[in-house]
């Protein structure tokens, strides 16, 4: 093979290895989409995303989808907010959205929206259509002790100029809670509540329940109402018992305490009996000392059990007409 034809051939290779790595790393037909589509960027931004290890793709596409759609945006703004970890399709698609239903929504503030971590596009959808955030059984209490549960659905509208920073539907459904009670429990009867429903309703919107939320109240229609617990009769009980256990325990503890009297009483009498039994103990010795030192005769000693012996006569005599006559 003649050695021109070889330099040739090793020339077009390498011409064809150039153009390759070229058109790998340069997005020529994207950037012929682009301008096609009438989006205005240059090869050199494309290389520069190439080089901030940004995929082009994933900014012209959605540059191309906000051209069409009239909106007047620019590459860098697009990039920036990819580069915050942002999500340029969602935005792009809210903004359309907004323009579509004449919402006065900017880039900078949709962007700022997606990054708070909120879906900006449905939050667009929801201030065009509103949707309806439903409660769970809420239990309130009236004064006559019935208990009434009732479910609300709120009718709400995204409020574009509050999502960020506001408070979510959870904060809604907290506050509609806590009107539902204080309505409940301000009323005399729980009748008052069945009869009225739209009461709860009308007290809650007079509270402005909506402030400081993402969210603007439109309605609140008590979606059921029931009769739950008797409340009061049942705490009635329950202090009924409790009182009971009290007077109860009162009652142990001062049978407790007789107890322990009587049994100290018992004691004593048995240490006055020890006393006497010992002191009754001391007298055969007494009068055996008595009568060896002479102090006491033979006949006295004598005539002192007659004596004895006639008391416990006349003691026995008394005890057995006491008997009769009883």
């Amino acid at each position: 093979m003649p050695q021109g034809l070889i330099s040739i051939i090793v020339i077009a290779v390498v011409v064809l290895l150039v153009l390759s790595l070229f058109f790998r790393f340069v997005p020529v037909g994207l950037w012929i989409t682009a301008y096609f589509s009438g989006v205005k960027v240059r090869i050199s931004d494309l290389i520069g995303m190439r080089l901030r290890r940004v995929s082009p793709s994933m900014i012209v596409q959605p540059m191309i989808k906000a051209t069409k759609a009239g909106l007047d945006l620019s590459i860098s703004e697009l990039e920036a907010h990819y580069l915050a970890g942002g999500d340029i399709n969602m935005v792009i698609d809210a903004l359309i959205a907004a323009q579509r239903a004449n919402i006065d929504l900017e880039f900078e503030q949709a962007a700022a929206i997606d990054l708070a971590g909120r879906n900006v596009f449905e939050a667009v959808q929801v201030s065009v259509n509103p949707k309806v955030i439903e409660t769970p059984v809420i239990a309130g209490v009236a004064m006559n002790g019935i208990e009434v549960k009732a479910k609300a659905k709120v009718t709400v509208r995204a409020n574009i100029e509050r999502l960020v920073g506001g408070a979510g539907e959870e904060t809604i459904i907290a506050r509609v809670g806590e009107g539902i009670v204080t309505t409940v429990g301000s009323a005399r009867t729980h009748s008052q509540v069945l009869e009225n429903p739209d009461s709860i309703s009308h007290t809650i919107l007079r509270k402005g329940l909506d402030s400081g939320t993402a969210y603007e109240i439109l309605s609140i229609d008590i979606a059921d109402v029931d009769v739950g617990r008797n409340v009061g009769a049942k705490l009635q009980a329950e202090q009924a018992e409790a009182d009971k256990r009290v007077a109860q325990a009162k009652a142990e503890e001062k049978r407790s305490l007789a107890i322990a009297e009587e049994q100290e009483m018992i004691a004593e009498v048995q240490r006055q009996r020890a006393k006497v039994v010992e002191a009754e103990a001391q007298v055969p010795l007494a009068l055996a000392e008595a009568l060896r030192s002479g102090n006491l005769g033979a006949m006295d000693y004598y005539r002192m059990k007659n004596i004895n012996a006639d008391t416990d006569m006349r003691s026995s005599i008394s005890g057995s007409k006491d008997r009769s006559d009883s």
